[in-house]
């Protein structure tokens, strides 16, 4: 298995450079760069600003130089020494303000995922055993009604209902008293009454496809013939589906595992705007706008190494679940 993880690191780093390169060209494909930008919102703003003053602030920001050029000096910078760069747009270290997102982000998407896999299992493994009955027609329409409904207006209904019926502060993670508060127990609880609606909010769309994907997994199992095998041989009903078909039908499960790290990253990013939620979707939406390219590119990047880290992950995990997979 160590030479199975170690080739596939080894395959990654071509795969992370051809990524890099790629989403630094696609950042800079739209015309112009982020002071046209700034200085079309200055210009919307009734500003302006001096020829002599736009050429110092390209030149500044390294902006006068070819393409090829500002990407190796950025991609030297985190090889050598971990500088992912400036955000041209907020003045900041690229790693401090990723870093100042991503523990948020990487709580909020953990807490989803119990969410979603702790209601999505029992769910499917009832609808497929209860196959055509009341509750497994139940569970399809909810599945669809909220595969259907867009997140966004998801986002907003629970906001309002939330705000107009309960009285409950809606918006961020935390109440306004505690959003620059140290860590204290007060906060802490803050927090937990804050996060359950965004974590439901983000987790229902993909509870609802979890839950078609485990019933109709479980229903192939329960249909091979080493099934009606067990059944002959006496085994218990519950013993028989919690040993074989469940177990066989969580492969595609843990297969999606690999999505949830880059997530952490990208996920969501209308809900995270939508709910005014201090994680790192909102921070990529806003510099992609703002074309600040260090920003942009450096998110991007994380994403594939996300991406790569987490696809490892669940290929390992379905190889200990399943004794017919084979790492080769």
């Amino acid at each position: 298995m160590l030479r199975y993880i170690a080739k596939r690191l080894v395959f990654a780093i071509p795969t992370l450079f051809a990524v890099s390169i790629i989403a630094f060209a696609i950042i800079q494909l739209p015309p112009g760069d982020y002071l046209t930008t700034l200085m079309a919102d200055w210009a919307a703003q009734g500003g302006a600003v001096e020829a002599g003053t736009l050429a110092a602030m390209r030149e500044r920001y390294g902006l006068d130089q070819p393409m090829y050029v500002q990407y190796y000096k950025w991609i030297a910078g985190i090889i050598l020494h971990g500088d992912f760069g400036i955000s041209f747009e907020l003045g900041k270290p690229v790693t401090e303000l990723i870093w100042s997102r991503l523990g948020f982000s990487l709580l909020l998407s953990l807490l989803t995922l119990c969410f979603v896999w702790a209601v999505a299992i029992p769910i499917g493994i009832l609808s497929a055993v209860r196959q055509y009955s009341i509750q497994d027609y139940f569970a399809t329409f909810l599945a669809f009604f909220f595969l259907a409904v867009p997140d966004f207006l998801m986002a907003l209904s629970a906001m309002y209902l939330m705000s107009a019926w309960f009285g409950q502060s809606v918006g961020g993670l935390f109440s306004p008293e505690y959003a620059d508060a140290a860590w204290s127990f007060g906060r802490l609880v803050d927090f937990a009454k804050h996060v359950w609606l965004p974590v439901i909010v983000i987790g229902l769309g993909s509870l609802a496809a979890l839950v078609r994907i485990m019933r109709a997994n479980l229903l192939d199992e329960l249909s091979k013939p080493y099934v009606t095998t067990a059944r002959a041989k006496g085994m218990s009903e519950f013993e028989l589906l919690m040993r074989y078909p469940v177990r066989l039908a969580l492969n595609p499960l843990i297969s999606t595992l690999g999505w949830i790290l880059p997530a952490v990253i990208s996920g969501e990013i209308i809900v995270s705007v939508v709910m005014s939620l201090p994680t790192t979707g909102p921070l990529l939406l806003r510099a992609l706008l703002a074309q600040d390219m260090y920003l942009a590119g450096s998110l991007i990047l994380l994403i594939s190494v996300l991406t790569i880290i987490g696809t490892l992950i669940s290929d390992l995990l379905l190889a200990l679940t399943d004794p017919r997979i084979r790492l080769q």
